[in-house]
């Protein structure tokens, strides 16, 4: 067996209610405490070494919104409520944060390369949003949020110089 594959006994004592919280704790793809530490202590390891790539950061960010992910599916199959503006946050959320974890820039280059890849996706999420409030109602779960916040950011972009040139105008 090589090292990277041995596997060695761990041992520590631990409060009752982290006890507790460990034993109730869901994790995907492991039923035991021991193998929730294994996947635990391995999360923990990929983000101490920076290790995370796009992709995996993606999956760790859609695991740390699991749980409310999984309440609005349950609360949608209840009662049919759904909401494309939750939606859309928790797909930017999950997405910008990926970028963030997944980059460690080493020049200005690279940096200004993850704040365009970050900006674009913002505003992506702007125009979702401001998607939301050409309709009467939003679809969301409070129909009116986004006519209740949208008021300033109209007020900016109606006062934002067009370049010559543009075809917005």
């Amino acid at each position: 067996m090589s090292q990277a594959t041995s596997m060695e006994p761990l041992s520590a004592r631990i409060p009752g209610d982290l006890y507790l919280w460990l034993a109730q704790l869901r994790v995907e793809g492991a039923t035991t405490n021991s193998d929730k530490l294994r996947v635990l202590l391995g999360q923990l390891k990929r983000q101490h070494d920076g290790a995370f790539d796009y992709a995996a950061a993606h999956a760790w960010a859609r695991d740390l919104t699991g749980q409310l992910r999984e309440s609005l599916v349950v609360m949608e199959g209840q009662g049919g409520a759904h909401s494309e503006v939750l939606g859309a946050i928790l797909d930017h959320t999950t997405a910008a944060l990926a970028l963030i974890v997944s980059h460690a820039p080493k020049d200005s280059g690279q940096a200004a390369l993850l704040e365009d890849a970050l900006v674009r996706r913002s505003f992506t999420l702007c125009e979702a949003l401001l998607r939301q409030a050409i309709t009467a109602s939003a679809a969301a779960y409070d129909p009116e949020v986004i006519r209740r916040h949208v008021a300033n950011t109209i007020e900016l972009a109606s006062n934002l110089p067009l370049k010559k040139g543009s075809s917005n105008g």
